[in-house]
């Protein structure tokens, strides 16, 4: 047990070290920062090799934005074999539409919670 989470958190930790190296190194914004690591996890989960991470770390390597691109690349590559070219357009929809509510939802429970301020 202590090892499973020893190998997430060092891999989840290099994840995040990646990201603020990029924000202090480079003057790329936030967004164009997180588009980064979606499409690599994207490109890695289509070539087969980010399965060998999220075997190696688990959660270290599945919760980052990475592994977001990864379960989009999964979800199309899976629809792709059952439906055929329809799988495209659908399969990164199916793949991701549980994450995406969970969050969408979140985000609206805490609107209605918190009060806002201006800065």
């Amino acid at each position: 047990m202590f090892l499973m989470c020893l190998k997430a958190f060092l891999v989840g930790g290099a994840i995040c070290v990646i990201g603020q190296l990029l924000i202090d190194i480079t003057k790329m914004t936030p967004a164009r920062i997180l588009v980064t690591f979606v499409v690599t996890g994207v490109i890695l989960g289509a070539l087969g090799l980010y399965d060998k991470v999220v075997d190696f770390a688990g959660a270290g390597a599945t919760i980052p934005l990475t592994g977001f691109g990864n379960a989009l690349a999964t979800g199309v590559r899976d629809a792709v074999r059952e439906q055929g070219f329809m799988g495209v357009l659908t399969g990164g929809f199916t793949a991701m539409a549980g994450g995406v509510t969970v969050a969408v939802l979140c985000g609206l429970v805490t609107a209605l919670v918190t009060k806002p301020k201006d800065k």
